[in-house]
């Protein structure tokens, strides 16, 4: 509860300016209670970012480990999952992405290689389902840009609220994300 608390205030005010007070107020008890629960703000940036990392890492290895599924196959279920974490963690997720830059050494240099290293795997499923031949002959790490971008764009599907269920969206964002890639 107040991880998820923590995440939705430093969503809506930055890390920076989120203040112990503003937590505990969202949590409903006192500041110096908290404290009994958490050692710092900074402690809770760190559980959220690498929670959210953690669960992207065991999804990709679970699709990576899948030897029945084609490359294309595998790039549509990584894609769904990460529209499911933007439809479903939207809080977490954009703390993940825009306030990790805050995390307190070592674990900012650990997030951000840990960062490179996904972005690489993904391209490896990307330059597999090329050598098997079921997805065209495209530079992956472009394409792991476009995907990544377009999914971070379900921000203002949240905001808007737009006349399309979460499943509708989550369809066509696959159907123009993934299906154009197929051989």
């Amino acid at each position: 509860m107040i991880t998820l608390a923590a995440a939705q205030l430093f969503r809506e005010k930055g890390f920076p300016s989120t203040g112990m007070r503003d937590l505990a107020g969202e949590v409903g008890v006192e500041a110096a209670s908290l404290y009994n629960h958490i050692r710092s703000k900074a402690e809770l940036l760190q559980e959220i970012c690498f929670r959210v990392a953690n669960d992207f890492n065991a999804q990709l290895m679970e699709v990576e480990a899948s030897e029945n599924l084609t490359g294309l196959e595998k790039l549509e279920a990584i894609v769904r999952f990460h529209i499911q974490m933007w439809i479903n963690r939207l809080d977490e997720v954009m703390v993940t992405n825009n306030e990790s830059k805050y995390l307190e050494e070592p674990y900012n240099g650990t997030f951000l290689n840990e960062r490179r290293v996904y972005v690489r795997r993904l391209e490896q499923v990307i330059e597999d389902g090329m050598r098997k031949g079921n997805i065209k002959k495209v530079q992956p790490y472009a394409v792991v840009l476009t995907l990544m971008s377009a999914v971070r764009g379900i921000e203002f599907w949240h905001r808007t609220k737009k006349n399309i269920s979460a499943e509708e969206l989550e369809e066509n964002m696959v159907l123009h994300l993934v299906k154009g890639l197929k051989k």
